[in-house]
Formats: structure tokens, C-alpha cells, sequence
């Protein structure tokens, strides 16, 4: 999916003629290339294919989460209701020194999947677990350093950091676009239709006269 965000994005990249238009552009270009370039290697064909098979139903890809941490551990919270109702064996979680993979099987006739790629820092597999509670699986990341997390992954970092330094200018008139900007590298597909609409049509009333709009 990413892959295919990034060959529109290009796509994107050869026709605008706006700076601004085109510096957005080029965020989430290198967001989307980072993204792709934290991805685990693909799994061999056959692998990929038994595991398909074996698991059966709907694949849901988990998105919404909730986190926090202590000294010694990083703990992200995923609500599914009646989880807690499956066998252990069911709800699987691998780790690696910077990424976790959550796999729910047959949940309500579907299965969860939720992928951590590019942790912020590295964590100790071996220290590293899930529990399963009431419509809750609480995975359990366990730091190789005592020391406070920011958030999550490097790309969050990277995003936080773009956006801070977008936000620190002078220029009054730089505001709308900086809020354009973070609208359009945090929403959804549906977000950046709606803003590539707005400039495309912006552009439009511009070339005819209608308003001094500069976007």
C-alpha cells in the first residue's frame, strides 16, 4: 500500500507547479520512503501462502491503539472485545530489537493483525511479552534503556520534527499552509483527496481571475 502511495505521490510530483504545492509533496514523499525502507523483507511466497491459508476469514489491520510507558517498559493497549475468550495460543507476538508483530487469530470469525516497524529505540526481545485481559491485549516492550520514549517509532519523530521546524517562522502568511501541511501528511486517503481538490480548484479560479489565492 505504502509503495503505491509513493508512485502516486511521484506522479503528483511531475505535474504540480507551485513551490509550496510541490514542498508537500515532496513531506510525504520522504515519509512514505522511510516507510517503506523500515518494512520487514517480504516472507518467501509459500510461507506467505500457508499462513494465509491456515489462517481462514477476514484480515483486519488494527490501527487505533493507546500507549504509555515506565521506567523499564513501553506498553501499547489494543481494545478487542472478547479476546480474552481465545485460546493463549491464538494471539501471537513476535518481536525484534526495533519492531513487534501482533497476529489475533480467529477472533469473531476474523483475524487482527497490527506492525510496529523503525521502534524509536531498541527493545530486548527476551524481556519483551503480551497479556491478554478483559477486550484488551497489552503488549509489553521492554526497554533495553531506562530512559523516557517521545513516542513510539523514528518516523513519528521525524514527523514531530518537520512540523516543529514548519511551525517556526515569522511569516504570518506561512500559517494556513503549515496547517495544510500537517492535514495533509497526518490524514487519511480521503483527507488528501479533499485538499488536492481545494488546490486544484484554487489554481482553477486563480488562472481565471476570480481570486488572488496563492496556493
Amino acid at each position: 500500500q505504502a509503495q503505491k502511495d509513493l508512485e502516486e505521490v511521484k506522479e503528483l510530483l511531475t505535474k504540480v507547479t507551485r513551490k509550496r504545492v510541490r514542498d508537500v509533496l515532496m513531506t510525504e514523499k520522504l515519509k512514505l520512503e522511510l516507510e517503506i525502507k523500515n518494512q520487514p523483507p517480504p516472507k518467501p511466497k509459500d510461507v506467505a501462502e500457508d499462513e494465509k491459508s491456515s489462517l481462514g476469514g477476514y484480515t483486519v489491520k488494527i490501527n487505533n491503539y493507546g500507549w504509555d510507558q515506565s521506567d523499564k517498559f513501553i506498553k501499547i493497549y489494543i481494545s478487542l472485545n472478547g479476546v480474552q475468550k481465545l485460546p493463549a495460543e491464538n494471539v501471537q507476538v513476535n518481536f525484534t530489537e526495533r519492531s513487534f508483530d501482533l497476529l489475533v487469530k480467529n477472533l469473531n470469525g476474523k483475524n487482527y493483525t497490527m506492525t510496529f516497524n523503525n521502534l524509536l529505540k531498541p527493545i530486548s526481545v527476551e524481556g519483551s511479552s503480551r497479556k491478554i485481559k478483559t477486550d484488551t491485549v497489552l503488549v509489553m516492550c521492554r526497554k533495553k534503556r531506562e530512559e523516557k520514549w517521545d513516542c513510539l517509532t523514528q518516523v513519528e519523530k521525524e514527523s514531530k520534527e518537520k512540523e516543529k521546524a514548519a511551525y517556526d517562522t515569522s511569516d504570518p502568511s506561512e500559517g494556513l499552509m503549515n496547517l495544510l501541511k500537517k492535514m495533509y501528511a497526518e490524514g487519511d486517503d480521503e483527507m488528501k483527496r479533499t485538499i488536492n481538490k481545494a488546490w486544484v480548484e484554487s489554481r482553477e479560479k486563480q488562472s481565471k481571475g476570480d481570486i488572488p489565492m496563492d496556493i
